[in-house]
């Protein structure tokens, strides 16, 4: 399946972190590290790659979690989820300045957690968001970024870096995701796919299949090959097909 999506937590009580850290492993997703500081917190970003911060406002230190934030939004995009305990009035208003993802009071449930996670994954969306109280948490549609697609599986979120999608096919109402060795089963059509992918270096080379271009190893007349797969080739579609390709 896809990669999970990577989370550093961001919290001086060891005990509730490492509870929250099972929890997200349990979850499916992967806990790049458990920090109590907030300098700590930086440190790692600038070292790793992380797609999700769970940060704890009221960090111990020379910066609360607050600063921490801010700090981490002048080094990245990376989405934020706060957890909060007994924070007071102007706490809160300090913390909603920097546009978390989400907010999350101690103590919370597992379905808590998961569904902020989920929320900060649509956020991350380039395009504008539905506000968080009109997300459906049964959204089956994928969250398609500028370098990586997210895709429910079961009760998690999974990444898919798009440069490793090798093509997409139609199966009815449903898409497959192809990537190096990987099959992903989508419950969206291509169509819908193909317009979030307008972008990025894919094209439609048959109603069933959408391919990615990097990948391809050769062109014929019916067909292209990827990965060792004859792919076919729609007649009327080869010309655009190959002024993409000239344009890589």
């Amino acid at each position: 399946m896809g990669t999970p999506v990577r989370i550093l937590v961001v919290e001086d009580e060891m005990i509730i972190g490492a509870k929250i850290s099972l929890q997200l492993s349990t979850l499916g997703y992967e806990v790049t590290g458990l920090l109590p500081r907030g300098e700590e917190a930086l440190q790692h970003l600038k070292e790793n790659n992380v797609d999700i911060v769970l940060l704890d406002i009221q960090l111990k230190g020379s910066i609360d979690g607050i600063e921490t934030a801010k700090r981490i939004q002048s080094l990245s995009n990376t989405p934020i989820i706060y957890l909060t305990a007994n924070s007071d009035e102007a706490t809160f208003n300090r913390a909603k300045l920097t546009k978390p993802a989400a907010f999350i009071s101690k103590p919370f449930k597992q379905l808590d957690l998961q569904r902020a996670i989920e929320l900060a994954i649509i956020r991350m969306n380039n395009e504008e968001e539905p506000c968080a109280e009109e997300v459906s948490m049964n959204d089956q549609h994928p969250v398609i970024l500028s370098d990586r697609i997210f895709v429910r599986c079961r009760d998690k979120m999974l990444k898919i870096m798009i440069s490793d999608i090798l093509y997409i096919e139609a199966d009815r109402n449903y898409s497959r995701i192809f990537s190096q060795g990987k099959e992903i089963l989508l419950t969206t059509t291509l169509k819908t796919i193909e317009e979030k992918l307008i972008n990025q270096p894919f094209v439609r080379i048959h109603r069933s299949y959408i391919v990615n271009l990097s990948h391809i190893d050769e062109v014929g007349d019916g067909n292209v090959v990827i990965a060792g797969k004859a792919i076919p080739l729609s007649a009327v579609l080869k010309e655009q097909l190959l002024e993409r390709i000239q344009t890589l």
